[in-house]
Parts: C-alpha cells; structure tokens; sequence
C-alpha cells in the first residue's frame, strides 16, 4: 500500500509540474469524448408541463433519467460538494490538493482514508469504466481537464447527477429518488439528501432495500462531514439520523401507462416525449377509475377520456382501471377498442332531424309499438309512454321515437354524418346496415364518442384530435357533426337528463348507454370547456347482468367533473335558436313528426320536395343589405314551412316561394318542410 501511496505522490508531482504541457498530447492519443451522449438515458414521457408521466428503461434494464442542477434540491448540492468536493468551484478538474492529501494518508495508515477524485473526474470514470490502475488514473485526471474545458461546472453537476450509481438498475439521482422515496429530487428532506450523497461511494453495500445499517452509517457519515463544513447545523443532523431509512423499492410514475406506451411505440427515437395530458387531472381520473372498478366487482375494467374542447387535446386518458391487475386485462387500453355504444349515439339521431327540420325539441312524438320489415325494436323498460316531446323522449332515452327519426333520416345518412365527423364506425360483419345502429348496433371508440361529444360543445363542430403537444397539429381540422342551432337543442336537453343518485341536476349535458347483453356501460357528459366520456366492462366482452349505464358508468362520469375543481360553463345560445313553452307555439310542420308522408319509393318520388333556388353550395353576391333572397322549391304538399340554420322564416303564408334577408356574409342553411313532413336542404355561400 505504501508503494502505491509513493506512486501517486510521484504521479502527482509529475502531473502538477508537466500538466499544462502534456495534457493535450495525452488528449490526442484517447481520442474525442462524446460529452451530449453523456446525458442521455430513459425514454422520458411528460405531460403538457413537463411533469414525468412514465419513463422507460433503457436497452440494458437500467433506469436513467437525465437530470439539471435547477432540478435538485440545492441543500442536497451543497451537501454533495462539501463531501465530494470541497474545493470543486475552485479547481479546473483535477485538486492536486486533495490528491496529496490522499496519497499521503495512504502511505500513513496504509489504507485509503479519504478519495482524492473529484467530480469532474468521477464523471469522467463514469463516462468511460475502466478497472483501477495508475494509468486509469491518469486517464481519468486527462479527461477531467478536457471535460472542464469544454462545459461549464454546472454542466459537470449535470452529468455528474444523471450518471452516479445508486445500487442495483439505478442510475443518477432523480432514479433514485423516486425509486426510494416516490419524489423527484427537487425537494428531499435533509435525511433524504444525505443517503443520497453517501450511496454513489458503494452502492451496492449501501442499498438501503438490502443493507440497512451500511446505509445508516454512510448517511451519518455524510451529515457529519456536513456538519463540520458548516452546510447544516448539529440539531439538523441529529432529527436527520433519527429518520427512518426507506427499506423497500418504489414503483416508477406510470400515469397514462396506455398512452406513453403507444407515444414511444409510434416515436422510437425521440428521447423525451410531451403528450397534452395533464397529469394531475389524470392521476384524479386513475384513482376514480379504480376506485369505482374495485366497487363493482371482478373483472370489470374503468376506462375514461377527457378532451379539451377548445383544442382538441387529450387532457387525459384512462385506458383501464389498473394497468397492472391482469385480473381485469389491465393492459387493454379500452378507450381505444371499439364497443357497442348502446344509446349513447341518440343525440346525434336527433341533432339530424333538428338540423333537417324535421323536429325541434317540442315536436310531438309517439312512444308505441313499431315494426320496420323484421326489425321491431322495443324499450328498455319494455313499456310504451304514448305521446312525449322530442325533449323527454331523448332525456328518457326512449327507444322508439329514436328509431323512427332514424327511419326519415336514413340509417346511411346517419353512419355518413358520424364518418364525416371523423368516428371511425366498426359494423358488423355479413350485416346490411339497418335502424338497429341507433341502438348500438356497430362499434365505436370511446375516443371517438368524446369527439362527437366534443362538437356538440363546439356548436357542432367535432375538433380534430391531439395528445402529443411536441408535435405538429392535425392536417385535418374540425369537422361538422352538426350545425350550431341543432348542437344547441341537443345540448339543452341532455342538460336536463335526470342525474344519477345523490348528483345534481343540471350541472352539466350527458347521455348514458347500455349495449345489447350488459357487456358495455357508457357515460358522456360535457360542459362549454370539457368532455368526458366513461366505458365500464369487460374487455373480454363478457357480459355482466346488472350493468347499466346511468347506474354504474353516470355516477363516475359526475365523479370526474366534481374532480375538475372548476365553475361548470354551459355554451352560449346561437342565433337562429327558436324558444317555445310547448309544441302549440311551433309551425304547424314542427308540432309533431307527420304520419301521411307517403312511405314507398314510388309516392316518394311522384311527389319529392325539391329546393330549386337557391341550388346547394351556390354563391349568392347580394349588392347591398337590404336584398333579400328568393327561396323556391318544387314538389312536395302544401302548404311548405322554410327554416334558415333551424330557425322558421316569418311569413303570411306557406307557398312555394319566401323570401329571407341575410344579416350578414357567411354560410347558411336553407331548409324546406311540406305538409308530410318532408324535407330538402341547400347550404349556401353568402357574399
């Protein structure tokens, strides 16, 4: 041992004597140090604010997660200078002082009493691992002087932080912060930030889920050296030695588990992903989300989406109710699986007809018995209401009246509408498209439902979809689910949706749905600023008696809205919007859904309603403010009714012509209604 200690006092005088001269001819010989390559580790995900959502090993099973100085608590800094390095802001990368001093206790006691290294040169041990030796040594002081030369001190920290050992697959110290206490390093208790700075020394010998007591006497080690250099005071080191040392390892972050998985899968270069997620509103959703599934039973998985409406962004996304319980098929990310949506797509059945004129929310219609060909739908009660407005027969979700909008709409033009907004619509294999779709009949992601949702918000307007925020926004923008009087309407009325148990009325605009067999219970529910939608099953389809979905799927939806802690905000009124207290006060076409339009092809087409001016998309130039502009139409049983964007046209009489005075350039659509009820449309161009 002594010889190695005359050894080291000869290196050392050598290196302080010849270093200026010999540093850059050693240099030349080891070649270029990759210094950015340093820093880099983990697959970071965060959210919208840079706050850790899931990191991801690297290739060989390690935990690194790169980390700045502004990041750490700034007692754990100083405390890790004043045991590490004490003169570190003074030196250029290697402290011949300390090397000395080292050297010299060797040759005295004849073991290493204290380490002569200094940070810089620590890094560049961990930049390139070498076995220890005279010449590693030298490689080492070498290398710290190239390092300190081309990065600032902070930038040694830097490195220094994100490459330290720390026992087991840990590496640096945000990894071993969380691993061991569940927090980033930006706030540590002084305990904490001493165990920290003692584990790098040996980390294997010190792990505090594996040795206690070596990590005890490493951490008293350390708060004595910060004692003596005036870095904390004795009562701070003696509540510290009174801590409790962690015995067990944590899990990492793993907040939107399905959708940091599916970021790094479609991006597997990037280093740090940012998704529009907000993580504290998605560790709210998670814990409703598994809450409510431990409540409910076995096997049962939770799955929410909230969206921004403004933006399209995805502020959080809930893909199961447990990524880790296999039990409920955690891993499944259901709010991406297409699944029946029971009634949860009514609304958008009426929002055609509203925009078609061919009912308003006080129009009359009839709850009874009815068959279509082989279809003869029924419901869920199994019992039949009569006579009910539009309003109560969607707040009711009553099956029938649904099914006979749906019939005037056409089941095709209903599918085109929601592709056209964007939904992807998964059908039945060998199966015609019929009415059975307005009751789920066909599959759909809950994804895409919050996005139908969200253009009822946006006055009919479905937004184009975003989750990552560090990427380009869609091509595609917003697409039209319906128009703004009609989202209005639809919105008014499931405002008034009776509530689930113990909830209050009002507060927000949601529709629930069943799916055929209690397989799939859906919530919706949306206000001015968000949309949140919630799936509860099975993601092995099997079906669960009792499911409903204003029973189990409502109350989590109004959970998570409580959860927002914000003001609920309703959207604004558009124009065009036709206030009455009942179906009286309506037109006479809109008082009830009429019975005596001809029902077969042939009547249908000997007498079909047809607007002949304005034709559809024309462009209609009015010179001045006071034209009006003519509307014709052809066909169809008088007397006719005309609606512009939904609202009726005032008029002495109901003929084939009227006349309607713009207040302004845009687009605008005309409508026209016969006595059947018939309809035809044109939406033209104002300029």
């Amino acid at each position: 041992m002594k010889r190695v200690a005359i050894g080291v006092l000869a290196l050392c005088a050598v290196l302080a004597l010849a270093a200026p001269f010999a540093i850059n001819a050693y240099l030349d010989s080891l070649g270029p140090l990759d210094l950015m390559r340093a820093r880099a580790g983990s697959t970071l995900v965060v959210d919208r604010d840079g706050r850790l959502l899931r990191p991801f090993t690297m290739a060989n099973g390690r935990w690194r997660l790169p980390v700045t100085h502004g990041q750490v608590d700034p007692r754990y800094l100083a405390m890790l200078i004043a045991y590490e390095d004490a003169r570190f802001r003074r030196h250029h990368g290697v402290d011949f002082v300390a090397l000395f001093r080292a050297a010299g206790q060797i040759a005295t006691h004849g073991r290493i009493v204290s380490g002569g290294s200094t940070l810089t040169m620590q890094v560049a041990r961990l930049m390139e691992p070498r076995p220890r030796s005279f010449s590693t040594k030298l490689r080492q002081i070498a290398r710290a002087y190239q390092i300190e030369w081309q990065i600032s001190k902070d930038g040694v920290l830097d490195r220094y932080l994100t490459l330290a050992p720390f026992g087991g697959n840990l590496e640096g110290v945000r990894a071993a912060s969380l691993a061991y206490f569940g927090e980033e390093p930006r706030r540590l208790s002084i305990a904490q930030a001493a165990l920290l700075v003692a584990l790098p020394q040996s980390p294997e010998a010190r792990r505090p889920d594996k040795h206690l007591a070596p990590a005890l006497a490493a951490r008293a080690k350390v708060l004595a050296r910060a004692v003596s250099r005036g870095v904390i005071s004795q009562r701070e080191a003696d509540a510290a030695n009174g801590e409790p040392i962690p015995r067990l390892r944590r899990e990492f972050p793993r907040l939107a588990a399905h959708a940091a998985e599916e970021a790094v899968v479609a991006d597997s270069q990037s280093k740090q992903i940012t998704l529009t997620i907000d993580a504290r509103l998605q560790r709210k959703l998670e814990i409703i989300a598994r809450e409510h599934a431990e409540r409910l039973g076995p096997k049962l998985s939770v799955a929410m989406v909230a969206l921004d409406n403004s933006s399209g962004e995805i502020r959080a996304r809930v893909g199961s109710a447990n990524y880790d319980d296999s039990s409920r098929d955690g891993a499944v990310d259901m709010s991406r699986e297409p699944r029946s949506p029971g009634s949860a797509l009514k609304p958008f059945i009426y929002a055609l007809a509203f925009e078609q004129g061919l009912a308003h929310p006080e129009t009359i219609l009839f709850d009874r018995a009815a068959r279509y060909g082989a279809y003869a739908p029924v419901n869920f009660d199994l019992g039949y209401q009569g006579p009910v407005t539009a309003r109560r027969a969607l707040q009711q979700s009553l099956n029938l009246p649904a099914i006979e909008l749906l019939a005037d709409i056409g089941p095709t033009q209903f599918l085109a509408r929601l592709h056209g907004a964007g939904a992807q619509i998964v059908l039945p294999k060998d199966t015609p498209i019929g009415l059975a779709i307005g009751l789920g009949g066909l599959g759909v992601s809950l994804i895409d439902i919050a996005r139908l949702y969200a253009g009822l918000a946006r006055g009919g307007e479905a937004p184009a979809l975003r989750e990552r925020r560090d990427a380009e926004a869609p091509l595609i923008g917003a697409r039209r689910v319906t128009d703004p009087v009609a989202a209005f309407y639809v919105e008014d009325i499931l405002r008034g949706a009776p509530p689930p148990a113990n909830a209050l009325s009002g507060r927000i605009a949601f529709k629930t749905g069943t799916s055929y067999g209690f397989r799939d219970a859906l919530a919706i529910g949306f206000d001015k600023q968000t949309t949140i939608a919630v799936w509860v099953g099975r993601p092995d389809n099997g079906p669960t008696p009792g499911l409903i979905g204003r029973e189990t799927a409502a109350p989590i939806l109004f959970d998570a809205f409580a959860r927002l802690g914000r003001v609920i905000e309703r959207p604004r009124a558009p124009k065009g919007v036709l206030h009455v207290a009942t179906s009286a006060d309506l037109p006479p076409p809109l008082r009830h859904l009429r019975k005596d339009a001809p029902k077969t092809i042939a009547a249908t087409e000997r007498a079909a309603l047809k607007i002949s001016f304005p034709p559809d998309g024309a462009k209609v130039d009015l010179a001045g403010a006071s034209q009006a502009l003519r509307l014709k139409a052809l066909g169809g049983q008088l007397p006719l009714a005309w609606f512009v964007n939904g609202a009726p046209i005032a008029q002495d009489d109901f003929r084939r012509a009227s006349a309607w005075k713009p207040d302004g350039a845009g687009f605008a659509r005309v409508t026209v209604m016969d006595a059947r009820g018939a309809t035809d449309s044109a939406l033209v161009r104002i300029e």
